[in-house]
C-alpha cells in the first residue's frame, strides 16, 4: 500500500525489492500519495450525496440564477471526503482490523506520519490533495455524425478484447440491439453482415480498438470500472456495489486513439475538451481517464487550439466532412506526430486480423 504511490525517496532502494512487486522496501523518510480503493476513494453516488449538483438541484438551490452561483458542489460530500481520508491515515497508524480478515491482523505504525502545511509535498494546511480526484466527471456527447446519429461518443466495444460472442450479450440484448452490436463488430465485413451474405454468428471476435479517420491522440489503460454503491451513505457498514454494474464492464483494451470529434461539444463553435470530459461512454470512461491519455489530450487540444486560430477556422470545420478527406485535419496529423505526440499505435491498420500478430 505504501509503495502504490510513492512519490520520493530518501535513498536508493533498487538493492532490496519487495517479493513479486518489482519495488523496492520502503525507507525512512519516503513520502506516499495515499489512494487507495477501500481506505480513502469516497463513493458517493445518489441525490442525496452527489458532489456535483445535478441542473434540477443547481435550479433548486438558486446557482443559475443571476448572482447565485456558488461553485456548483455539495460542500458537505467534499467535508465528508476529507473526513474519511483523514480516518484513512489514522487507520494506517493505529488501526489493527482488517475490514477482510478481521480483528487483529494489522500491525500498528507509530512512526507514519502525516505531512501537512504550505511547505508539505500537497502544499496545503491539512497535508490532503487541493483538488478532489474525480473518478468520473461530466462527459459531452459530441455532434451527430454518420454513424452517430445521436452525437459522438466512443462505446465499449470500440477498444474492448472483450469476446462478444458471451452468451450474456445474446440472452440480454434485443434482437435490435444485438444484431447491431453483431454490425459494428463485423469491420471490414460489416457491408456483408448488413446484406445477409454472412450470418451474424460468424463475425469473427475483433482484433483490434476502433481505428479513427480523426485521431489526434492516443492512450492504453484498462477499463477500471467501479460502480456507485447501492446504499446512502457510502459509508453505511455493510454498504455494497450497486447490483449488475459491474457485469461485463471489466476487462482488457486494445491500446486506443483519441478522436478529435469526442473532443468538440455539440453546441459550443469555440470550445476544446480534454482530459475525462471528452465523449465516452460511462464503461469507457475507465479507461480513458489516467494520466498518460490526459497528457495526449491535452496536447492535441492545445495544439488544435492554436491550429485553427492560424488557419482562422472552428474544430468542428476540420471533421465535419468526414468519412470524405479533410485536408486542414491531415496537416493538423501530421503537425501532431512531427512534435512527437503519436495518433496511431505502431503497425496498426484496419486490416489487422490478430491482436497477437502486431500487439
Amino acid at each position: 500500500m505504501f509503495t502504490y504511490r510513492r512519490i520520493w525517496s530518501a535513498r536508493p532502494r533498487r538493492r532490496e525489492q519487495l517479493p513479486g512487486l518489482g519495488v523496492g522496501v520502503p525507507k525512512p523518510g519516503d513520502i506516499s500519495m495515499q489512494n487507495w480503493t477501500w481506505g480513502n476513494d469516497y463513493r458517493p453516488g445518489t441525490a442525496q450525496d452527489n458532489l456535483i449538483y445535478t441542473r434540477d438541484q443547481l435550479l433548486e438551490t438558486g446557482q443559475l440564477a443571476p448572482g447565485g452561483w456558488l461553485g456548483g458542489l455539495r460542500t458537505e460530500s467534499l467535508r465528508r471526503g476529507e473526513e474519511l481520508s483523514l480516518g484513512y491515515f489514522h487507520w494506517l497508524v493505529e488501526g489493527t482490523t482488517d475490514s477482510q480478515l478481521g480483528d487483529g491482523v494489522k500491525e500498528r505504525y507509530p512512526n507514519h506520519r502525516l505531512l501537512t502545511g504550505l511547505d508539505s509535498p500537497m502544499g496545503t494546511e491539512h497535508g490532503l490533495s487541493k483538488h478532489p480526484y474525480m473518478r468520473e466527471g461530466r462527459r459531452l456527447l459530441g455532434r451527430p455524425s454518420p454513424g452517430y446519429a445521436q452525437g459522438f461518443t466512443i462505446s465499449e466495444i470500440d477498444i474492448s478484447r472483450r469476446d462478444y460472442n458471451d452468451p450474456y450479450y445474446l440472452e440480454t440484448l434485443t434482437p435490435d440491439m444485438y444484431r447491431s452490436l453483431r454490425v459494428a463488430l463485423a469491420g471490414l465485413e460489416a457491408t456483408a453482415v448488413v446484406r445477409g451474405d454472412r450470418p451474424i454468428d460468424q463475425v469473427a471476435r475483433r482484433s483490434r480498438s476502433t481505428i479513427y479517420q480523426d485521431a489526434v491522440g492516443i492512450g492504453h489503460y484498462a477499463i477500471d470500472f467501479h460502480p456507485c454503491m447501492a446504499l446512502y451513505p457510502p459509508e453505511l457498514p455493510g454498504n455494497y456495489e450497486r447490483p449488475g454494474e459491474r457485469k461485463g464492464a471489466d476487462g482488457n483494451p486494445y491500446p486506443f486513439q483519441i478522436p478529435l470529434r469526442a473532443m468538440i461539444p455539440q453546441k459550443i463553435d469555440n470550445l476544446l475538451v480534454a482530459g475525462k470530459s471528452i465523449a465516452t461512454s460511462h464503461i469507457v470512461a475507465a479507461a480513458y481517464r489516467v494520466h498518460s491519455f490526459e497528457w495526449s489530450s491535452g496536447a492535441a487540444a492545445g495544439n488544435t487550439a492554436a491550429f485553427v486560430l492560424e488557419q482562422d477556422v472552428y474544430p468542428y470545420e476540420l471533421v465535419d466532412s468526414l468519412p470524405r478527406p479533410e485536408p486542414l485535419l491531415e496537416v493538423l496529423q501530421q503537425r501532431l506526430r512531427q512534435q512527437g505526440n503519436p495518433i496511431a499505435f505502431p503497425n496498426t491498420s484496419i486490416f489487422n486480423e490478430e491482436w497477437e500478430d502486431w500487439r
